[in-house]
């Protein structure tokens, strides 16, 4: 799918965010027993930090968000969420893409979390990234710049 763009995201961006991670993150949280509405919205907007963050857009509306947040030795990848419309289209892996090119020009590790289970670790793997660490709920994984 070539018809999206990442624009810088504003404050007024965090509740349909919030929203979205409740839908995408549902079936998984469930599964790991791990689901509460508003936990799931909440937390999303106690970190949230629009400095760092990028709405997705595809034909022009609103269709995910993904953040990369500068901490200590690495960047972290973070609230990486597309609406399930635009799941499977190839939107995730050209967003992903273009955000470890960047990465990788700055000579950049990048460090991500992900729900045990979930369907995006494959979408990581495939990017580079290699299970550092996990636990019952969440597998941490880490991707070294690419020359």
């Amino acid at each position: 799918m070539g018809d999206w763009e990442m624009r810088p995201a504003s404050v007024v961006d965090v509740e349909a965010v919030a929203e979205l991670r409740a839908v995408v993150l549902r079936a998984d949280l469930e599964r790991l027993g791990r689901y509460d509405p508003r936990r799931v919205r909440q937390r999303l907007r106690d970190g949230f930090d629009a400095a760092c963050t990028w709405v997705i857009e595809v034909g022009g509306g609103f269709a995910g968000c993904v953040a990369l947040r500068p901490a200590g030795d690495a960047h972290w990848l973070e609230h990486f969420y597309l609406a399930p419309a635009v799941q499977g289209a190839g939107v995730g892996s050209a967003v992903l893409r273009e955000l470890l090119e960047r990465c990788d020009r700055d000579g950049v590790v990048v460090r991500l979390n992900v729900l045990r289970g979930s369907a995006a670790r494959r979408l990581y793997e495939r990017h580079g990234f290699m299970v550092e660490t996990e636990d019952a709920v969440d597998v941490f994984m880490v991707r070294t710049p690419t020359r």
